[in-house]
C-alpha cells in the first residue's frame, strides 16, 4: 500500500540501499537464518513484553527508529508517528534531519522519546540542538557516528533526489541551515549532508559531547566489538548496533551477525540495542536472544505512516506487540528475562 501512495524519488530514497545493496538483505536474511529452538511445559499464560532501557520502563523491547522527512510520507510527518507511538507507548527516536522540528514531535504525547544527533562542523549548531532536546525533555541522545558522508545511493543519484516543495530539514531551517540544492548526475540530499556534518569526527569529539550534556549517549552505528567497548569506556551508556539500514558501508555485516560479539564485549555495562531487518516478532526474541535489549524498527514504521498516517503507524505497532507476545509465548518464555541464548540455533543448510 505505501509503494502504491509514494511517489518514486520518495519510495526509493526510503527502500534504498548502498552500491548493490548487499547489507541491505542481508540484514534480513540473517533472521531468516537463524532458527528458534523453543521450550515446552512452561507457564506461558501471563507473558510480560516489557523491559527496561536506560532505566525507562518499555511496554515493548522496540523503539521507533531514527528516519528523515516523514512528511514525504504523510502531511503530518514525524507528529502522526509520535502520536501512534504515544498511543502505543513505544519509545520513539526522533531524526536530526526530520520534517518535523524537535519541539513539534516532542509535544506529540507523553512516551519515552530520544533525540537523535548527528555533529555537524559548526559546533555551535550541534550544541544548540543538544539544548533544545533537553528543553524539550528528551531523555537520550543516540550519536549517529557511521555517516561520515553519506552512502553512494543509486536510486537517489538516479532520481537527482532533493526535498519536495514544502518540506524541510525542519530542525536545521530553525537555524537557518536547511537550504538543498538540486544537483545533477548526484544526490541533493548527499552533497548538503556532505556540507553539514563533520567527517572529522573522532572519539575526543564523543568526549565533547558528554563535557556539554547530563543526557545519556548511546553510540549508534557500531559494528566491531572494539569499537563498541571504546564506546564504553568513553562513557558511553549505550550502543547501537547498526549499519544504517544498509544504506552506508554495502558488504558491512548484517547487524544481527554483529551483535553477539558487541554484546559479549559489552557485558553489563551499557545497554546493547540494535536495529536492521527486524520484520517480525520472531525477529525481536532472536535479536534478544542474541544480547540485544531491545530493537529499533525503521522502513516498517514509514511503510505504515504513508499506507495510512497516524492509524497505519498503530497498525504496524499493534502487529510488532501481537507478533512478540506470541513469539514469546510459543518459545515459551513468560518475560523477556526467560530469552536466552540457547533459544537460537544457526541454520546449517
Amino acid at each position: 500500500m505505501a509503494h502504491e501512495a509514494l511517489p518514486q524519488p520518495a519510495r526509493d530514497y526510503y527502500a534504498g540501499g548502498a552500491a548493490d545493496e548487499i547489507t541491505l538483505r542481508e540484514n534480513v536474511a540473517a533472521f531468516q537464518r537463524t532458527v528458534l529452538m523453543p521450550r515446552v511445559l512452561v507457564d506461558v499464560s501471563r507473558p510480560e513484553p516489557g523491559t527496561t532501557v536506560l532505566g525507562e520502563r518499555l511496554t515493548l523491547p522496540l523503539l521507533i527508529a531514527p528516519t528523515a522527512f516523514h512528511r514525504m510520507a504523510h502531511p503530518d510527518g514525524e507528529m502522526a508517528t509520535a502520536r501512534a507511538a504515544a498511543a502505543a507507548s513505544i519509545a520513539m527516536v526522533a531524526s536530526t534531519i526530520a520534517s518535523c522540528t524537535l519541539e513539534e514531535i516532542a509535544a506529540q504525547g507523553p512516551s519515552p522519546r530520544w533525540f537523535q544527533l548527528y555533529v555537524h562542523t559548526d559546533r555551535s549548531l550541534t550544541e544548540r540542538l543538544v539544548r533544545r532536546a533537553e528543553a524539550a525533555g528528551y531523555t537520550a541522545l543516540a550519536l549517529t557516528v557511521d555517516a561520515p558522508r553519506f552512502g553512494r545511493r543509486y536510486a537517489d543519484m538516479r532520481n537527482h533526489f532533493t526535498l519536495p516543495d514544502g518540506i524541510t530539514v525542519a530542525n536545521l531551517a530553525e537555524e537557518g541551515r536547511e537550504k538543498m540544492d538540486i544537483v545533477p548526475g548526484g544526490s541533493g540530499l548527499a552533497q548538503f549532508i556532505a556540507k553539514q556534518f563533520d567527517a572529522s569526527l573522532n572519539w575526543s569529539d564523543f568526549d565533547w559531547l558528554r563535557s556539554i550534556t547530563s543526557l545519556p549517549i548511546l553510540v549508534k552505528g557500531v559494528v566491531r566489538a572494539d569499537d563498541a567497548r571504546k564506546a564504553v569506556d568513553h562513557g558511553a551508556a549505550g550502543v547501537i548496533v547498526s549499519n544504517h539500514g544498509g544504506r552506508q558501508l554495502d558488504t558491512a555485516p548484517a547487524t544481527l551477525d554483529a551483535l553477539p560479539a558487541i554484546a559479549e564485549a559489552i557485558g553489563h555495562q551499557a545497554e546493547v540495542l540494535m536495529d536492521g531487518g527486524v520484520r517480525r516478532g520472531t525477529d525481536i526474541l532472536k535479536a534478544l536472544a542474541l544480547g540485544a535489549k531491545a530493537v529499533l524498527v525503521g522502513r516498517p514504521i514509514i511503510w505504515g505512516l504513508a499506507a495510512g498516517g497516524e492509524a497505519g503507524v498503530s497498525r504496524v505497532l499493534q502487529l510488532y506487540r501481537e507478533e512478540f507476545e506470541l513469539s514469546l509465548i510459543l518459545a515459551g518464555c513468560a518475560s523477556v528475562a526467560d530469552i536466552t541464548r540457547d533459544l537460537i540455533r544457526q541454520r546449517t543448510s
